[in-house]
């Protein structure tokens, strides 16, 4: 996964919880299992991804599927980035 400590370090930050960063791994578990990942703070992540990337990522596309894992969510971005 090309941008996994790019993905996390955003995560982190928008979340507040860059004193758990070095716990997250690509299989750590997001939404339900990060108490401060409610539907707020997606949008906050989304937007800095978009921002941090210079991408945009529409509606149709986020998912629960997406914020599964940090890996799910890594991959969404490189995906986005390779098309």
């Amino acid at each position: 996964m090309q941008h996994l400590e790019e993905v996390k370090n955003i995560l982190c930050t928008v979340l507040s919880i860059t004193d758990r960063k070095d716990s997250l791994s690509e299989e750590s578990s997001l939404l339900g299992n990060i108490p401060e990942l409610d539907s707020m703070a997606v949008v906050n992540v989304i937007t800095a991804l978009e921002e941090h990337f210079n991408i945009v990522i529409e509606d149709d596309e986020i998912t629960s599927k997406i914020f599964e894992t940090l890996g799910t969510l890594t991959h969404f971005i490189d995906n986005k980035l390779s098309s």
